[in-house]
């Protein structure tokens, strides 16, 4: 018996079949939008939907209107789906904020799958269509994070709204200027994220006391680990991790 789990970004979509022992065992992937058109949707879960599966499948997600056609398909084929937020997660995690419906489905299973897996405290920085850090403390307490813009939506917005400045690839390339205008873009994107995610690190660590272990996930990690200054890792799963640990803990 297999089980599925989602993870419905602003960006990307993702599912994956999860085997007996809860370890990842194939996973699916699509653009959000492209989820929006209901034939789309048919020929993405099919494939999936033909393994055999427990009938309980689960999703993070942040695009409700993606959510909700996709759950209108899966019910259809006879299966029960939930959104995490909608199942008891303060049996797992502690959650210190100040308005839980304000919270992003994927921050709190960041939050749970860093938690579980490593149990100690720990920051994690996710390079999403956002770039976020959010808090966990030992013992298990969610304390909030930080939200800034993400990399790529801030690259693809300067080209948007400027007439010259274009689309680039970030590189991690160690010069600090430039003397042409992708250079010069590289340069300040690198070090200027370098410096905000670095200064934030310092300042949650001050705030809290904390040596927290510093977890990246998301398409830029690989590339900011190697310019921050305390130890991280990287686990690009983390939020599948989350995910699956609710589905093991919560779902009978």
């Amino acid at each position: 018996m297999k089980y599925i789990i989602g993870d419905i970004g602003n960006t990307l979509t993702k599912i994956c079949l999860i085997d007996n022992n809860f370890k990842i065992s194939k996973e699916f992937s699509i653009e959000s939008k492209k989820l929006l058109k209901k034939n789309n949707v048919i020929k993405f879960l099919d494939p999936i939907l033909k393994q055999t599966i427990n009938k309980k499948i689960i999703f993070s997600s942040v695009v409700p209107n993606v959510y909700k056609i996709i759950s209108n398909a899966i019910k259809h084929k006879k299966y029960y789906c939930y959104e995490i937020k909608k199942l008891p997660l303060k049996k797992m995690i502690k959650i210190n904020i100040d308005n839980y419906r304000q919270l992003g489905s994927d921050r709190i299973a960041n939050a749970i799958g860093a938690y579980y897996s490593f149990k100690q405290s720990s920051l994690i920085i996710d390079f999403g269509t956002a770039t976020t850090f959010d808090i966990v403390k030992s013992p298990g307490i969610y304390e909030g994070g930080v939200i800034t813009p993400g990399l790529k939506l801030s690259i693809i917005n300067l080209n948007k709204f400027t007439a010259a400045l274009p689309i680039f690839k970030l590189k991690s390339n160690a010069k600090v200027y430039g003397k042409n205008t992708k250079d010069a873009l590289n340069a300040g994107f690198l070090w200027g994220y370098q410096g905000l995610i670095n200064n934030i690190i310092k300042k949650l660590s001050i705030k809290f006391k904390t040596n927290f272990k510093i977890i990246l996930t998301g398409g830029y990690a690989k590339i900011f680990s190697k310019f921050i200054d305390k130890k991280t890792t990287i686990d690009r799963h983390i939020t599948i991790k989350g995910i699956m640990h609710i589905h093991k803990k919560l779902i009978k």
